[in-house]
């Protein structure tokens, strides 16, 4: 169906959107969105619940206050998966209507220095659609593109899509945001086949996706903290030949790791943990890391970590901040699925309707580990 033909059918929609910091969000009727020249229109399918929104929409600015949330009211819903409905007239390629999409929400200003040399996700103005922004400029990105996964449409620039596979569906995509992380990290920590990573926190939403991304790219040993067996368990089903799980409280995670590997370590560590977690686990799991090993940190711990220099100079290791992926490494984990190297059957879906997106909320911070997928779906 064209832009133009959608609109005599149809010309609002439904958007669970945010008054006020603190308050639930409130399901509105607003305009559908028009299509701009190098844009496409979405009908959402689903849209990930991402476990960190209850503290953004309830606690900011206690919570990374240095993150700047869009003008309120505001659309959530980072992470959206659905149909292209409307294709603007400057797309000429790639995309065309009726094709199922991801849409990464990364947005850039396009001319920053760091855009200039196509460092997209480097841009001093990036935003993410449906949730925070990185930069002063972050605004002026919300106002060009004001909507997010809990709304029954979104636009979006053409060139954030990542098209997927039949085998993929839209619970599975609406996981893209922090698997596609995790993957980020594996690549700038230059992990290759054959070797060895440590998951800190490998039973948490990024720690599993770490793990099985991982598993996909060829590694002979994957370690995987955690703190609950159960799921310290299931983490272990996913490969019990190449999963090694460790009960976080009982030994030191460097000592099982240098036990394990004749006191050599880990090739890389992909940091994982939450807001609450200790520094110290850090330290710990960095300890592990071979001469040379690499670190990257997609967590959200929110203590300062006190890393003594001397390792990383020495013993030659670095720890590396990593944070989103790029709509090419989605289409990365597309070609994976399509050869049958990841799995994404592994999650749990709880799914919730739009005007069941407070309870939604609140179930994705009860939820019982990193398995459980909670999604807003849209009929």
């Amino acid at each position: 169906m064209t832009n133009n033909a959608l609109a005599v059918v149809r010309k609002t929609m439904r958007a669970a959107r945010l008054h006020e910091v603190g308050s639930p969000f409130q399901i509105d009727t607003i305009p559908i969105p028009e299509v701009r020249p190098t844009d496409v229109l979405v009908q959402v399918k689903a849209a990930g619940v991402v476990p960190n929104l209850k503290n953004v929409v309830t606690n900011y600015p206690k919570w990374f206050p240095f993150l700047p949330l869009p003008k309120r009211p505001a659309i959530y819903g980072l992470d959206s998966a659905g149909v292209v409905t409307a294709v603007g007239s400057q797309v000429h390629t790639g995309i065309t209507e009726g094709d199922r999409v991801y849409v990464n929400p990364g947005l850039s200003c396009g001319t920053c220095e760091a855009c200039r040399r196509g460092d997209h996700i480097y841009c001093v103005s990036y935003a993410f659609m449906g949730y925070f922004g990185f930069g002063a400029g972050s605004q002026k990105l919300y106002e060009d593109y004001p909507y997010g996964g809990f709304g029954e449409y979104l636009v979006a620039p053409a060139a954030n899509l990542v098209k997927l596979s039949d085998a993929i569906s839209f619970e599975q995509a609406a996981r893209f945001g922090y698997l596609g992380t995790a993957y980020s990290a594996l690549r700038r920590a230059q992990f290759s086949v054959g070797q060895t990573v440590l998951i800190d926190g490998g039973t948490g939403t990024l720690g599993v996706g770490a793990v099985i991304l991982a598993l996909a790219m060829g590694a002979s040993k994957v370690f995987a903290t955690g703190r609950k067996r159960e799921m310290l368990d299931r983490v272990l089903s996913l490969s019990v030949d190449r999963v090694v799980p460790i009960p976080l409280g009982t030994r030191p995670t460097a000592e099982v790791v240098m036990e394990a590997t004749n006191g050599y370590g880990v090739d890389v560590l992909i940091e994982t943990l939450g807001p609450s977690a200790s520094p110290q686990t850090v330290i710990d799991s960095f300890n592990a890391l071979r001469i040379g090993g690499r670190a990257v940190n997609v967590g959200g711990v929110s203590d300062p970590i006190p890393l003594d220099p001397f390792p990383l100079m020495c013993r030659q290791k670095s720890f590396i901040g990593s944070n989103w992926f790029t709509p090419g490494e989605g289409e990365d984990m597309v070609a994976m699925v399509r050869a049958g190297t990841l799995d994404l059957g592994v999650f749990d879906h709880e799914r919730f309707k739009l005007e069941q997106v407070n309870e939604a909320v609140n179930a994705v911070v009860q939820r019982s580990g990193g398995f459980v997928n909670v999604v807003v779906v849209h009929d």
